[in-house]
């Protein structure tokens, strides 16, 4: 009987040779050899690294995770026994608290002279939250009421935020309006820009947002365009620069790792339920590798589109990046099930 490393191997498994196939699924003994991904970014899978008790730590959607300072893993999840779980990268469950964010979306750390902060963005509470890693509320910025945009908090359902080195805050509207909002430090309104619709300056589904500061004298803005399968990349004064195509792929937030984006792609093809995979860009922006995804290929600089070619991923709705460059994935409505871990080989 042909053995299973051999099986991936011939199968093309390993390097993910099956673009040309419908998605296949596979259980946990047959991904234990497997190598998923493509090029220089290819991982093993471990489906059980931050599985817990779910009586006494369930999750709902696991929505966001990062990495603080001490090289913990802290995930947030809009189940509100416990909002955010926090990790260390063996999987371990260092601590728990939150039961106040049902809404609980986006999570963005921020290191302000030399003191990590949260940034919580609430669906269900039309808001965003700035906390202590414990959980002790600093700053809530509410509705934005005086850009005139809006008329009622539920019409504002904030996704993602992006912290600028000066401070700034901006914050993407990506369930409402599709505005970005940008405030001073102290929370003062300085800026609003996008909006929904369909050209390039404009935003369907601004789920994502982030600085860019590969160039470091030079930092933009990326937004996510998810409906549009778009990354697009602006100012920091909100002028719209250019879009990266990425057809096929419904991604999330952007997630930049020395030099290279990463992006939970939440479903492929045409859209269906549960055809997600991992999207990597290199320095140039060009995707190098998909990690549960088709092999990316150009053609005259355009990247033909993407679908999932393994059933590992359901709805990847975001991703951590640790100093070894493994990768921790959270996902959204995917049965309460916890973050699987991606090891870079």
């Amino acid at each position: 009987m042909m053995q299973r490393r051999e099986f991936i191997e011939k199968s093309g498994l390993a390097t993910l040779g099956l673009a040309s196939l419908n998605a296949m699924s596979f259980s946990e003994n047959m991904l234990k050899d497997a190598i998923i991904g493509h090029g220089s970014h290819r991982y093993k899978v471990d489906l059980n690294w931050g599985k817990l008790n779910s009586k006494n730590f369930p999750v709902k959607d696991c929505h966001e995770m990062v990495q603080d300072a001490k090289g913990r893993i802290i995930l947030l999840t809009n189940h509100t026994k416990n909002n955010i779980l926090i990790y260390d990268k063996s999987g371990r469950l260092l601590g728990s608290w939150g039961s106040e964010y049902p809404g609980a979306h986006g999570l963005t750390l921020h290191n302000e002279n030399g003191t990590e902060f949260l940034y919580i963005a609430d669906n269900d509470r039309h808001e965003v939250i700035k906390t202590t890693l414990e959980g002790k509320v600093i700053q809530v910025f509410p509705f934005p009421k005086e850009t005139g945009k809006y008329h009622k908090q539920e019409e504002y359902i904030p996704t993602e935020t992006a912290i600028a080195e000066n401070g700034d805050i901006y914050v993407a509207d990506g369930y409402g309006a599709q505005y970005i909002i940008h405030y001073d430090a102290n929370g003062k309104v300085k800026n609003v820009f996008g909006g929904r619709g369909e050209e390039d300056h404009l935003f369907n589904n601004a789920h994502g947002i982030c600085i860019d500061d590969r160039d470091s004298k030079n930092p933009i803005l990326l937004i996510t365009a998810r409906q549009q399968n778009k990354l697009k990349r602006f100012s920091l004064d909100g002028t719209y620069i250019d879009s990266i195509d990425l057809p096929g792929a419904y991604i999330c937030r952007p997630v930049i790792h020395n030099g290279h984006v990463y992006l939970a792609t939440i479903w492929s093809g045409d859209g269906s339920e549960g055809t997600g995979f991992i999207s990597i860009l290199d320095k140039n922006n060009k995707l190098i590798s998909a990690p549960g995804g088709s092999i990316p290929s150009y053609e005259n600089d355009d990247l033909n589109p993407m679908h999932q070619a393994l059933k590992i991923f359901r709805h990847p709705h975001d991703v951590c990046i640790d100093e070894d460059e493994n990768i921790y994935v959270a996902q959204w409505n995917s049965w309460g099930t916890y973050p699987i871990k991606l090891y870079r080989v």
